[in-house]
């Protein structure tokens, strides 16, 4: 996943570069703002001769996508002090979706930061490279790159929509594809993608999870009075070892 998308971040040097952007201002872009279709969207409207402002806006449209990830990942990692800012600028698609895709939370926190910290990196310096290069490698386009980061991602998210109880995601994933393609021709970028969110935010109101069962199909939720008193004295000892009423063992 790393060495996938930071490959392709080799485009993104080489065009920022051919976009009229210095090798620093191409490396800051990725050091700060480090958000893949943000940076090729930014640097897009300013190579076909749009203004600052609206590369901008078009770039924070699409960035808003990673403030929805936040709500997701922050009871994972539960990150605070110095690395609440470094989570933050480490959700991203990639993490997001490794990290909630683990069944285990502490797999999924591990999952998290070293999908994030990998990928940073990576963009980073596959970033520099192409600045410097730049056209010399020619259109990434010709080695696959442009396609490399989304078809990882999409391994990633594939589990989610065809395993079992997946009927729901199948649902809201041709929801979210055909409101995208729908709107496209019509929307600024950046856009379309918040309008398919829409389709998985409205999902998640109006559908309730399944209730938790044990493994042999049942009800596995108890109520207040099937659990332990844990102010009890003897709430901890075994059956064996409690006394009665009476107080004889």
């Amino acid at each position: 996943m790393s060495v996938a998308t930071g490959l392709y971040g080799v485009s993104f040097g080489a065009l920022s570069v051919a976009a009229g952007l210095s090798i620093p201002q191409t490396v800051a872009l990725s050091l700060l703002m480090f958000s893949g279709g943000s940076q090729f969207a930014f640097v897009g409207v300013l190579g076909a001769g749009g203004a600052a402002g609206a590369a901008v806006a078009t770039a924070g449209l699409l960035g808003v996508r990673n403030g929805l990830y936040g709500p997701q990942v922050a009871p994972l990692l539960r990150a605070r002090g110095w690395r609440r800012p470094l989570a933050a600028q480490l959700t991203i698609d990639e993490s997001t979706a490794v990290a909630t895709a683990q069944r285990d939370p502490a797999v999924g926190w591990v999952g998290f930061w070293w999908t994030g910290v990998g990928v940073f990196v990576m963009w980073n310096l596959f970033t520099l490279a192409g600045a410097l290069v730049g056209d010399a490698l020619g259109d990434p386009r010709r080695y696959g790159l442009d396609a490399a980061a989304a078809a990882a991602f999409l391994a990633l998210v594939w589990p989610r929509v065809t395993g079992p109880g997946s009927r729901v995601a199948q649902v809201v994933a041709a929801g979210a594809v055909l409101v995208a393609l729908a709107v496209t021709p019509f929307v600024p970028a950046g856009i379309p993608v918040l309008l398919a969110a829409v389709v998985a935010i409205v999902a998640g109101f109006l559908v309730r999870p399944p209730a938790p069962t044990g493994h042999d199909g049942t009800d596995d939720a108890r109520s207040d009075a099937d659990l332990p008193d844990a102010d009890h004295p003897d709430a901890d000892l075994p059956d064996a070892d409690r006394l009665d009423p009476e107080g004889s063992p």
